[in-house]
C-alpha cells in the first residue's frame, strides 16, 4: 500500500513539473467559444499577424500574436509564445455547450451534435503534452440529446446520408471529439486527427469543409504557420481519411468510403493582406481502389477530356469538389472581403466552362468592418454580411447538375456521420445572414438577421405549381452575448425562427400551408485552466 502511495506522489510530482514547464494549448479547436472569431476580429484591429489567412482551421496558437502584444496577460487567453525545446504538459479548456429547439431541429456548424429538437449538450475537456517534435491533444467529447419526436417529410429529400432524425429514442455519442497525436518539424506537421477542419473564408458557412458535421479520422500533412518566401507566403493541408454513414439511411452500405482532399493559399508579397486560395476533395468507395491515382487523386486535370480515369460520358467513381476562394484583409479600414465559388462537376473541356461558368456552380462572399466606439479601450462597432448561394442556377433548365453534396454512385453524398461536411445549410440551401455587434476585447453583445432557404433545389424538381406549394423559408432574429469573467468564457444565443411553409407542408397529404415558430435557445461555458 505504502509503495503504491509513493508511486502515485511520484507521478503527481512529476505532473506538477510539467505544468511549471509548459504552456497553454498550441491548437485552437473549430468552434471554441468564438474565440476563434475573436482573435481574426484582432486581426482586422492589427493585433495578429497579417500574414496569417484563417483559411485553414484549426489555428496552430504558436507564433499567432504580433511581438509587441505577446504578453502573458492581456485577455491572450490561449496564445503564448513557447520554446520549442521545452517539454509542455497543459490542461485544455473545460467547455459545456449546450442547445434547445422547442418545436423541430435547427443549428449549424455545432460538430457532434445531432438535427435534435428538445435538449442536447456536449462536454469536453482533455491535455495537451509536447516534447520536442512529438505532441499529443486529447480532448474528447460527449453528447446526449433528447431527439424528441417532430413532424418529418415523409421522404429523404436531402438525397444523401443526413437523416432528418437519429432514431426515435434519446441519442448519445462519445467519441475522440478534437484529438490529435503529432509530429511537427519546424513549420510542417504530420499528425493522426479526429479534428474538425475548416477551409475557406467564410464565417457562416465553408463550401467544403465546416464543423456541422463532427471530426473524422484522418492523416493529415499541414503547414502550422505561413511559410514566407520572397515571392510571398503559403499556408498548405493535405488530408487523407475514411468517412462513416450515419447508421440510419443506406443500412445496406457496408463500403467505406475513401477521402482525400487539398487545400492551399498564397499571400503575394507584393499584395500584403490579399489571400489566394484553392481546395478539391476526392471520395469513392474503397472497393475503387485500384491505382495509386486512385489514393492520390488530387492533381487529375481539372477538364474531363483531359482525365484518363473518366469515361466518355465524363463520368468515373469519385465524387469531386473544388473551389477557388479570395479574402482581402483591408488592415487600415479595420475590415475584411471575401469570396469562395465552388464547382461540383467539372467542366468537360475550357469551352464547355466559357459558355457555362454557372454550371453546378455554388458560392459565399462576406464583408465584415470594425467601426471604433472607443480606441483606448478597444470598443467598436461590428457590421458584417455573408451570403451563400448553393442552389442550382437557371443553368439548369438546359442541364441539370445535382445539388451539392449529392451523387449518383457515392449514395451518402458529401457526409460524414449523418451530416454535411461542407455548408450547413445543406444540399440546395440558401442563406443570407446579417450581423451587428458590440464588442470590447472578448466581449460581445449583437443582433443576427438571417434568411435561410431550405433544400430549394428539390422544391424546383418536386413542387411544379408555386402557387400551391410555397418554399420552406426560415426568418430567424437572434439575439447573440460573448462575455468573459476572470478564467470563464461564457456564449449565448436567444433566436426566434419563424418557418414558412414549414417542410413544405402544403406538399404531401393535402395539408394547409403552414408556418411554424421555433424557439432556438444556446448556452455555453468554458473554464480556461
Amino acid at each position: 500500500m505504502l509503495k503504491r502511495i509513493k508511486i502515485y506522489r511520484l507521478l503527481f510530482t512529476f505532473l506538477i513539473v510539467l505544468v511549471s514547464l509548459g504552456s497553454k494549448s498550441q491548437n485552437l479547436s473549430v468552434g471554441i467559444s468564438s474565440l476563434e472569431d475573436y482573435y481574426r476580429r484582432n486581426q482586422l484591429l492589427g493585433l495578429i499577424d497579417s500574414t496569417v489567412s484563417f483559411t485553414i482551421r484549426p489555428l496552430s496558437l504558436n507564433n499567432l500574436l504580433l511581438n509587441e502584444y505577446n504578453r502573458t496577460g492581456d485577455n491572450n487567453y490561449l496564445v503564448r509564445k513557447v520554446d520549442s525545446s521545452k517539454i509542455i504538459f497543459s490542461v485544455l479548456p473545460l467547455e459545456w455547450k449546450q442547445r434547445y429547439n422547442s418545436h423541430h431541429p435547427y443549428g449549424r456548424n455545432d460538430g457532434i451534435m445531432i438535427p435534435s429538437k428538445g435538449y442536447q449538450t456536449i462536454i469536453s475537456g482533455g491535455i495537451y503534452f509536447k516534447a520536442g517534435i512529438f505532441n499529443i491533444q486529447l480532448r474528447p467529447e460527449y453528447l446526449f440529446a433528447e431527439n424528441n419526436d417532430f413532424i418529418e417529410y415523409p421522404a429523404n429529400y436531402n438525397g444523401n446520408d443526413v437523416p432528418q432524425r437519429f432514431g426515435d429514442k434519446a441519442f448519445q455519442d462519445f467519441s475522440w471529439g478534437q484529438s490529435r497525436i503529432g509530429l511537427n518539424f519546424g513549420p510542417i506537421s504530420l499528425a493522426l486527427s479526429n479534428e474538425n477542419l475548416w477551409w475557406g473564408p467564410g464565417l457562416k458557412n465553408s463550401i467544403l469543409l465546416s464543423n456541422t458535421a463532427p471530426g473524422f479520422k484522418h492523416i493529415t500533412l499541414n503547414t502550422t504557420k505561413p511559410i514566407k518566401s520572397y515571392i510571398g507566403s503559403f499556408e498548405t493541408q493535405i488530408v487523407v481519411a475514411n468517412l462513416e454513414s450515419s447508421g440510419f439511411l443506406y443500412t445496406d452500405l457496408n463500403d467505406k468510403r475513401y477521402f482525400t482532399a487539398l487545400t492551399f493559399n498564397y499571400q503575394p508579397k507584393l499584395f500584403p493582406g490579399i489571400f489566394f486560395g484553392i481546395t478539391r476533395s476526392f471520395q469513392t468507395y474503397s472497393k475503387n481502389l485500384k491505382t495509386f491515382s486512385d489514393y492520390i487523386p488530387l492533381f487529375r486535370p481539372y477538364q474531363k477530356i483531359k482525365d484518363k480515369n473518366q469515361d466518355n460520358s465524363g463520368s468515373d467513381n469519385n465524387d469531386q469538389l473544388t473551389s477557388v476562394y479570395i479574402r482581402w484583409l483591408l488592415k487600415k479600414a479595420h475590415a475584411e472581403i471575401y469570396y469562395e465559388y465552388g464547382k461540383n462537376d467539372n467542366s468537360f473541356n475550357l469551352r464547355d466552362f466559357f459558355l457555362s461558368p454557372q454550371h453546378s456552380r455554388a458560392y459565399l462572399f462576406g464583408v465584415r468592418k470594425l467601426i471604433f466606439l472607443n480606441k483606448s479601450d478597444k470598443e467598436y462597432l461590428e457590421i458584417g454580411v455573408e451570403v451563400t448561394q448553393l442552389s442550382q442556377s437557371i443553368d439548369r433548365v438546359l442541364r441539370g447538375a445535382g445539388s451539392w453534396y449529392i451523387h449518383s454512385q457515392i449514395l451518402q453524398g458529401h457526409t460524414n456521420r449523418g451530416e454535411v461536411l461542407g455548408a450547413g445549410i445543406g444540399p440546395g440551401g440558401n442563406l443570407q445572414t446579417l450581423n451587428i455587434n458590440w464588442n470590447k476585447g472578448f466581449k460581445s453583445l449583437g443582433l443576427q438577421f438571417e434568411r435561410y432557404e431550405h433544400q430549394a433545389d428539390f422544391y424546383d424538381a418536386n413542387f411544379s405549381s408555386p402557387i400551391n406549394n410555397g418554399q420552406w423559408i426560415d426568418l430567424g432574429l437572434a439575439a447573440i452575448s460573448n462575455w468573459d469573467y476572470k478564467r470563464f468564457l461564457l456564449n449565448s444565443k436567444l433566436e426566434i425562427i419563424r418557418s414558412a411553409n414549414y417542410q413544405w407542408m402544403s406538399g404531401f397529404n393535402n395539408l394547409p400551408k403552414k408556418n411554424v415558430t421555433n424557439l432556438n435557445m444556446e448556452v455555453g461555458i468554458t473554464y480556461l485552466f
